[in-house]
């Protein structure tokens, strides 16, 4: 069973402010995450905030136009950064927010910190500009840049006590962060392709005649880029049905939550099925009143009580 250690510990100011700071990067730069983690008390949205603004930073570390070289240094400087947080050597008064308010969650929630460790590989696997011949390769940059996100966000949300299967939940939270960055890779396909990216396994461009790449707003002459699609759909849609089996064992806003972002991702993929080459056209996103919509259902606790149906089905 993962606990969480949830109060508002009696903030200082510089706390405080280094939280709003991380609030505001999250509000502005995450809309779909910032729509999820507005349905968790205070504390946790907060912890939610400070580990988003860090891989945010890093993040922009991986995208931004300096060279490799700098980037790569630059990363390094965040994992040393990192390393100070770990060991409990940021002062509440640093003049990084971002390094003041996630120290303070590390104190407070039990955060696998070697997961933003693992964040920073992945983004320097980016900037290496590695491809991925086989599922299996690409699954080990997801988890490196997803994964580890679903298991650090696990460190706030804690398990409920006595929940079924509780040893499984990191396990469940990794698989879901999969699902999630294959939708994302999905959805940012063009996108990625024009910043000189490709994540997509090289086996399955070559299976559905797109290794000539997605330059445009159309598939590759003579191309199954709908064929290509539907395959890494159904991959994703697996994802997310082993990755589900984690809302029944959270609390009732922390599920909520954590149903809301995938939802959301969900209905992208559904959006993307429905109409593949619309990915090549420009970036599919849902609207607000569809967003509030899922997460109205995740507060309900809808999603949760089906895959507890669903697991009790599946059981001798």
């Amino acid at each position: 069973m993962i606990r969480s250690v949830e109060s508002e510990q009696h903030a200082s100011a510089p706390v405080l402010a280094a939280y709003s700071y991380c609030e505001t990067v999250t509000g502005q730069q995450a809309r779909n995450f910032a729509y999820g983690i507005r349905l968790l008390p205070t504390s946790k949205r907060r912890a939610m905030s400070a580990l988003y603004a860090f891989s945010r930073r890093v993040d922009d570390i991986g995208d931004g136009g300096l060279p490799p070289d700098v980037k790569a240094a630059r990363l390094e400087d965040t994992r040393a950064l990192l390393t100070r947080v770990r060991e409990g050597a940021v002062d509440e008064d640093d003049t990084d927010p971002v390094a003041v308010a996630l120290s303070h969650t590390a104190r407070h929630f039990p955060v696998p910190l070697g997961g933003l460790d693992e964040l920073i590989d992945g983004v320097l696997m980016d900037v290496r500009g590695e491809t991925y011949e086989t599922w299996d390769d690409l699954k080990v940059y997801c988890r490196c840049v997803a994964g580890a996100i679903g298991r650090l966000s696990l460190g706030v949300f804690g398990t409920e006590p006595g929940a079924r299967g509780a040893e499984r939940a990191s396990e469940y939270a990794d698989t879901l962060g999969l699902a999630l960055q294959l939708t994302n890779i999905l959805r940012d396909v063009r996108e990625d392709a024009e910043g000189g990216r490709t994540y997509l396994p090289s086996d399955d461009l070559a299976k559905f005649g797109c290794s000539a790449g997605f330059s445009g707003p159309t598939p590759p002459p003579g191309s199954d880029f709908a064929g290509l699609v539907h395959f890494e759909v159904r991959r994703a849609r697996a994802l997310f049905a082993e990755g589900y089996r984690l809302l029944p064992m959270l609390d009732r806003r922390s599920g909520a939550c954590v149903a809301a972002m995938a939802g959301i991702y969900r209905r992208l993929l559904d959006r993307i099925e429905r109409e593949p080459e619309a990915v090549l056209r420009g970036r599919v996103s849902l609207p607000g009143r569809e967003k509030a919509y899922v997460a109205v259902r995740g507060l309900s606790g809808l999603d949760a009580r089906h895959v507890s149906r669903r697991a009790v089905g599946r059981r001798p």
